[in-house]
């Protein structure tokens, strides 16, 4: 059928409604699932009274749905990666060096060091943040560093898995909607990256100079203890994630990469750890936990495996499938082009792509939306301009994507909050790198020549 074309009033009412769908879920501690499935409902039955048919609807709906289904095959093997990470002996093994080098040293720039490398293996800055931040939560009591300042470290280096961790979910999302591979993105989020990861780097350290661990800290080496009575550990089992990491590079593409990192933590759980393949197996699936002599460390040591990610590849299906109503019924050009109407050069444009995912951030609760619209909706304007969508991803994850853990009301501050107790309002203050990256994004966007020619964009 034509596209029938959505009236302003209606769209802005169809959009309102599905944002306060989706704010009641977090209001009301439920799946944000239903808060888009209900979107879905409301949208489509306001969609039946401009003359769409259920016949109509549904073909939109499956028709984004389709279009993103190695996203929900990530995020399943993302899953299971995180358990085969936990019982391979990787995660441990990180937890061991990274303590290990953190005696005598400043210890939040240590924490944030290790907490960054960690979180680009771990995929997940949530994940993070519930393995080594929470330990490291726990020996920073020991030497009296005040818990919101070290949350706010920790978040620093966790969220920098979101934002490229080349086993992200909401990364591989940005990949996926922008239609650019993860080398491509890489090489374009450097100019923004490094200066944003020395300046925090930096901070941490002017601030942490009052908090240095000693050689013989009891608490890291309490840990330790227990991670080598739980697991064979090495430094070869710690650089396996290198090998996703080196192919995600070499532009390998995602799943055959993930599928390879898999294979190789599973052989490492069977011959190094001596985990039976059926114990393997249902760790995949249903999830893992750590069996050591500390309660503490296997509270930390715990994967839900596929089964955990499910509701996340529903949610993920409804935001889905939510946004392709907005877009493929026009709903939501409208907005696009009234706020990006100003932006007649590069440097306009990405600073309005940065506004419009923060604020997509700030209203939906989630990175997913602010992801999907301007990720879709934005190409053609980049593609006018001669911007590559490079460019377009990059801006995504400075802006949208990492400055999630930032308001109270986000899921992310939301969990975070479940898991340590410290309110956004308490730690917001001291992630630094959540502040600093939508910034250098701007002011990196200024050094941006005009007037060179169109860059050359494969489709």
């Amino acid at each position: 059928m034509d596209k029938i074309y959505i009236s302003k009033p209606h769209s802005y009412i169809i959009m309102a409604a599905s944002m306060l769908l989706i704010s009641a879920c977090i209001i009301t501690n439920t799946s944000l699932a239903y808060g888009f499935l209900g979107g879905i409902i409301f949208t489509s039955l306001m969609l039946l009274k401009h003359r769409y048919t259920i016949k109509n609807i549904l073909v939109l709906i499956l028709s984004g749905l389709k279009e993103a289904w190695m996203l929900y095959v990530l995020i399943l093997l993302i899953g299971a990666a995180a358990s085969v990470w936990l019982a391979s002996g990787v995660v441990p093994s990180l937890m061991y060096y990274g303590f290990e080098y953190m005696k005598g040293m400043n210890f939040l720039l240590a924490t944030f060091l290790i907490v960054s490398v960690v979180s680009i293996f771990m995929g997940t800055a949530v994940g993070t943040v519930s393995t080594i931040g929470i330990a490291l939560l726990g020996v920073g009591k020991g030497f009296g560093v005040p818990a919101p300042l070290l949350l706010g470290v920790i978040i620093s280096g966790a969220f920098i898995a979101d934002k490229m961790s080349p086993i992200s979910g909401l990364f591989n999302l940005t990949l996926i909607t922008t239609k650019r591979s993860y080398k491509d993105v890489m090489s374009s989020m450097l100019p923004t990256f490094i200066p944003t990861f020395i300046i925090t780097a930096a901070v941490y350290y002017f601030i942490g100079k009052n908090f240095t661990i000693s050689a013989g800290a009891e608490n890291l080496i309490y840990y330790q203890t227990a991670i080598l009575d739980g697991f064979k550990v090495s430094p070869y089992i710690a650089l396996l994630p290198v090998i996703v990491l080196i192919m995600s590079l070499c532009g390998a593409k995602t799943i055959p990469t993930l599928l390879i990192g898999l294979f190789a933590g599973c052989l490492v759980s069977s011959f190094a750890q001596n985990i039976a393949a059926l114990t393997l197996i249902k760790s995949i699936f249903f999830g893992y936990k750590g069996f050591t002599p500390s309660t503490e460390l296997n509270k930390i040591l715990v994967s839900g495996g596929i089964k955990s990610m499910i509701e996340v590849v529903l949610i993920v299906m409804g935001a889905v499938g939510l946004t392709s109503l907005f877009e493929k019924t026009g709903m939501i050009v409208p907005l696009i082009e009234k706020l990006t109407s100003g932006a007649h050069t590069k440097r306009q444009l990405i600073l309005k792509t940065a506004l419009i995912s923060s604020l997509l951030t700030v209203v939906t609760c989630d990175q997913t939306a602010s992801i999907l619209l301007p990720g879709r909706l934005l190409q053609d304007k980049y593609k006018e301009l001669g911007i590559d969508r490079s460019l377009l991803a990059r801006t995504i994850s400075d802006t949208g994507t990492i400055i999630a853990p930032l308001m109270a009301w986000n899921i992310n501050a939301l969990i975070l909050t479940s898991l340590t107790g410290i309110s956004a309002t308490e730690y917001a203050p001291y992630a630094v790198l959540c502040y600093l990256a939508p910034l250098i994004t701007i002011v990196v966007s200024y050094r941006i020549k005009e007037s060179q020619k169109p860059l050359t964009i494969s489709d």
